[in-house]
């Protein structure tokens, strides 16, 4: 569920459907967590665990950091690779979704409530951080300036930040069609980049086609 600038402007109904959205998420993050996965799964025809399971072949065995782990999901395939992990979320609901699923799993949890624009992690202690269907706050400049921070000398960041619905069928297309008129699947645009880039980060698109969608991923990486 993203809002990223820049958007094309979206016409009246498209933007008041997008603005109901925007506090239904808010909700569905917070209060409504509980929904969360069952949400997700609709919203994606199925696709969700799929889409954010593929930023793991770029994490590798040194330390990853989370930022925004929601339910926990990569948390636990991070820990079954052998890959140490922290999560940070700023939602107390969702901690305690992620918690309850880990503990489930025989995972010792290790969250950390907190929001990304003050992580509570020493300077260049992180060398490597993920985040997956982020919202507003990977653009915030004081994310970026406190991800630059704690992230540790060439160490790497990944984000997965869109998903277009590519299908065929009729129910891919409605939800494709839908995702555009809200703007949840906005057109590509490199400007995208640019906020990381301002802090000092080099950084580069990539896109990865799935059978019925594709996916957008940033990767950053700080200098030596």
């Amino acid at each position: 569920m993203i809002h990223l600038p820049p958007k094309p402007e979206l016409p009246v109904f498209s933007r008041l459907v997008a603005w109901i959205l925007r506090q239904y998420f808010q909700l569905l993050y917070h209060q409504l967590a509980w929904t969360y996965d069952f949400v997700a799964w609709t919203v994606s025809l199925g696709q969700w665990k799929t889409w954010v399971q593929a930023v793991l072949p770029y994490l590798h065995n040194s330390l990853v950091l989370e930022l925004g782990h929601g339910p926990g999901h990569l948390q636990i395939a991070l820990n079954q690779r052998g890959i140490p992990c922290i999560g940070v979320d700023q939602s107390p609901q969702m901690g305690g979704q992620a918690n309850r699923r880990l503990h489930r799993q025989h995972i010792q949890p290790a969250l950390i409530n907190a929001r990304t624009q003050h992580l509570p992690f020493q300077s260049g202690s992180i060398p490597q951080i993920v985040a997956t269907f982020p919202s507003e706050y990977i653009a915030d400049p004081r994310s970026l300036t406190e991800i630059y921070r704690v992230l540790s000398p060439d160490g790497s960041v990944v984000v997965l930040l869109l998903a277009w619905i590519t299908g065929n069928s009729i129910l891919e297309k409605l939800a494709a069609t839908l995702f555009r008129l809200t703007g949840e699947s906005p057109i590509w645009n490199d400007h995208f980049l640019s906020p990381a880039r301002a802090v000092g980060f080099s950084a580069f698109s990539e896109f990865i086609d799935l059978p019925t969608s594709r996916l957008a991923f940033i990767h950053l990486r700080k200098p030596e």
